[in-house]
């Protein structure tokens, strides 16, 4: 499975940005999915996890309430909507794909897709 994340940029703290993983080389609809987030000189933290079918939802503490993952599995796509955007969101952000019994919160992932840049200004 190829992972590619889209979507970042430069955006004002309260501002929105939807990022977008598309996938490749199989489907993922059997596959966990994950986002997660590095920000410079820190450690890849986990963000948000979506089940196969999109029924279970996961997400950090610091992001309940203001982020949404949800997935498109026909379009072999996962999104990750960030409203009120705050500076401390500022990372990259990647985006993974993980087997039946994957730790939605763990770096246990089977595939990790390149990360996109998210900027929030203040």
């Amino acid at each position: 499975v190829q992972l590619q994340a889209s979507g970042g940029g430069l955006v004002q703290a309260g501002g929105s940005l939807r990022l977008s993983c598309a996938a490749s080389g199989r489907t993922i609809g059997s596959y966990l999915m994950g986002w997660f987030r590095q920000a410079p000189g820190k450690e890849r933290d986990f963000v948000a996890a979506i089940s196969w079918s999109g029924s279970s939802t996961y997400y950090a503490d610091s992001v309940k309430g203001r982020f949404t993952i949800s997935r498109d599995n026909a379009k072999n796509t996962v999104y990750l909507k960030m409203n009120s955007l705050k500076p401390e969101d500022t990372a990259v952000y990647y985006c993974a794909a993980g087997r039946s019994g994957t730790d939605y919160s763990s770096y246990d992932y089977d595939y990790w897709g390149q990360g996109t840049q998210v900027t929030v200004s203040s």
